[in-house]
């Protein structure tokens, strides 16, 4: 089983930046997906931002430019820098990793953005 960590949620004003943190523990395999997503009040839950253990990165389309998501494969460790939050960027966080038919969820992290 993988167990994840979230941190770093918080409120911020319109242009600020944050930086959350998901350290993950248990049985950790190699080859994995660690991910970003986040849920909008009312909205579905969507994917941020995803990094293979390989080093491919993917974003969404809307935070291109802005967020930057990394590993620290030793640590089991994922960041995501989010810079120039926009009020739209408001939501739950949540850690995502994926291994094969392992699909693990954190509880999430609330990032309020004011305008």
């Amino acid at each position: 089983q993988v167990h994840l960590v979230e941190s770093g949620g918080g409120v911020v004003q319109a242009g600020g930046s944050l930086r959350l943190s998901c350290a993950a523990f248990g049985s950790i395999r190699s080859n994995n997906d660690m991910n970003w997503y986040r849920q909008a009040p009312g909205k579905q839950r969507e994917l941020v931002a995803s990094k293979s253990s390989r080093g491919n990165t993917n974003y969404a389309d809307s935070v291109k430019e802005r967020f930057t998501i990394s590993r620290d494969n030793a640590k089991n460790t994922v960041y995501l820098q989010m810079n120039s939050l926009k009020p739209e960027d408001t939501g739950v966080y949540y850690c995502n990793y994926r291994y094969s038919y392992m699909n693990t969820w954190g509880k999430g992290t609330l990032v309020t953005v004011s305008s």
